[in-house]
């Protein structure tokens, strides 16, 4: 059986979807679901302290970058006790994962030199390309396929509805994937609002996310804001909430006058790009527009807040 280490959670999981949970081996210190991987040795460790608040992350992250330190670590020797045919990691992302150079160098250095493999999805087709691409790397291209073929119909069915709306029934959302100091949301989520029937007004699609002036979001003027903190889970971005109310002209924003306010769990949902991206486009289609795009069984609906930030009771 071929030996895997996955450096990244949205890896875990596309390895998962492909049936291959029985050969991951080690994983990174965030993969987390699904919940069986968090029984495995973590191969990698942060530099960040996660308890500090989003202010403090941010501003020890720009540091790091500034001094090309990295953010991310790997645990050599807990992954030359692994011994890894194949090692999944990503060099999209500065603030994501372990440097893939670090990661090349460290495979050359492994008894039989494993396999690594990079995946830097921009697009949602380019996260259904690195299906494939782990398919043929582990012999399972037929189930690849399979998987594949069943994450790109929910997305058609979920397209299809959203092609029924006329232009001007189109809401304006704003995403943001950070809110101290705001960032927009880059890479596949304008993409997933579009799909879902919106128009994103803050992205910049299929590039990397950008920061943004404290204005940003009165002169976009959204009927939709919807926040997913990039790592962080409902409990936690509820910590942040309450800064947006400081934001310029926010009791004027057609989302606050409209209560139309939403968050969800980031961690889970919009930053890790695998087959829950596919949740998330189903997610925002039915906070958008419940009449028109149903939610399934298996999701919980984007959770609302009000105007000063305080999530809605129930």
């Amino acid at each position: 059986m071929m030996r895997i280490v996955s450096l990244l959670p949205s890896a875990t999981e596309l390895i998962c979807s492909l049936g291959l949970a029985d050969s991951l081996v080690g994983v990174s210190h965030e993969c987390d679901y699904p919940a069986a991987v968090k029984s495995l040795p973590a191969v990698t460790r942060s530099a960040i302290n996660p308890q500090m608040t989003s202010q403090e992350i941010d501003q020890a992250v720009r540091q790091q970058l500034k001094t090309e330190q990295a953010l991310y670590h790997l645990r050599m020797d807990v992954l030359e006790a692994l011994k890894p045919d194949l090692i999944v990691t990503q060099a999209l992302c500065d603030v994501c994962a372990v440097a893939a150079s670090e990661v090349e160098a460290a495979a050359c250095a492994l008894p039989g030199q494993a396999r690594v493999i990079n995946l830097e999805p921009m697009r949602l087709s380019e996260v259904f390309d690195t299906l494939t691409l782990l398919g043929e790397a582990t012999g399972i291209s037929k189930r690849a396929q399979e998987v594949r073929a069943q994450l790109e119909h929910r997305v058609q069915l979920v397209s299809a509805r959203s092609a029924t709306l006329a232009e001007q029934d189109k809401l304006r959302v704003a995403f943001l994937e950070w809110i101290e100091p705001l960032f927009n949301a880059g890479h596949w989520t304008p993409e997933l609002i579009e799909l879902a029937g919106g128009v994103d007004c803050l992205g910049n699609k299929h590039q990397p996310s950008q920061s943004l002036p404290d204005n940003a979001i009165r002169e976009s003027a959204p009927d939709v804001l919807f926040i997913a903190e990039c790592g962080f889970d409902e409990t936690r971005s509820a910590q942040d909430l309450p800064a947006l109310s400081r934001l310029p002209g926010w009791p004027r924003l057609p989302c606050v006058v409209k209560e139309r306010l939403y968050f969800c769990d980031g961690n889970a949902y919009f930053s890790r790009p695998g087959p829950r991206l596919v949740d998330s486009l189903e997610l925002i289609a039915h906070t958008l527009y419940p009449e028109l795009h149903p939610l399934p069984n298996h999701l919980q609906p984007a959770q609302r807040f009000d105007r000063r930030g305080i999530p809605a009771a129930g």
